[in-house]
């Protein structure tokens, strides 16, 4: 049965000589993988559509037996101009997409999570700076629509010792507005080098501890290096 539902692509990877296998998060699905026939030959239009955050519309053939689903059309919902053209926003959305792989099981629909990574990848094309307090946020966010939100009462989380979130001057605000769901993007915060430490050290944690197979994330790696 042909289905349609928006999605944003997670990840690809080649398949035979001429394919590619994507997997996609769709806001009426969940996580799904894809195979795209000759999306690898040069004249196919296919091609362009399946790079990692890229937010399309889909037509494909759903069958729920079948762990490999076909696409019959993808159209652009949005295309981010800056974003591809900028590779430390290249590097954040890639970091944001696995994060959000890693962290799910397939055909699990969550519409909360599709509009936070909606929300983040369009924060990330039209902010110039600060984009670090986008990707924390979403990390935040992450956690909380899984089931995992950060309690900052508790200072150990399944035995192991979680650090001071509120360790920096300002993180303790920005902690409380991602709990409120009230920051503002775009105000220029104060980040200190100690806010950035408390923050991603408290996040990084709470992501090690509930979930085993994110730790030595490639986009990570990438990704500190950007925010250094």
């Amino acid at each position: 049965m042909v289905q349609k539902s928006l999605a944003i692509v997670l990840n690809r990877f080649s398949y035979g000589e001429s394919s590619i296998i994507t997997k996609c998060f769709l806001k009426d699905y969940g996580k799904i993988s894809f195979i795209v026939h000759g999306a690898k030959n040069k004249k196919n239009f296919k091609n362009s559509y399946f790079q990692p955050g890229n937010y399309l519309e889909l037509l494909f053939y759903y069958r729920p037996n079948r762990n490999l689903q076909t696409i019959s059309k993808a159209t652009f919902q949005n295309q981010w101009v800056s974003i591809h053209k900028d590779f430390i926003k290249i590097s954040y959305v890639m970091a944001i997409v696995e994060l959000a792989d890693k962290c799910t099981s397939d055909i699990d629909k969550n519409d909360e999570l599709f509009k936070e990574l909606i929300n983040a990848i369009s924060l990330i094309e039209t902010k110039r700076n600060q984009m670090n307090l986008v990707f924390w946020n979403f990390q935040y966010q992450l956690l909380r629509v899984l089931g995992f939100k950060p309690d900052f009462n508790q200072s150990e989380l399944d035995h192991s010792i979680l650090p001071n979130p509120f360790a920096g001057p300002n993180s303790k605000k920005i902690f409380h507005d991602f709990e409120r769901q009230a920051i503002d993007f775009n105000a220029n915060h104060k980040i200190t080098q100690i806010d950035r430490l408390a923050i991603s050290d408290y996040l990084n944690c709470c992501f090690n501890i509930q979930f085993e197979n994110i730790k030595n994330l490639k986009s990570f790696e990438v990704l500190k290096q950007c925010m250094v």
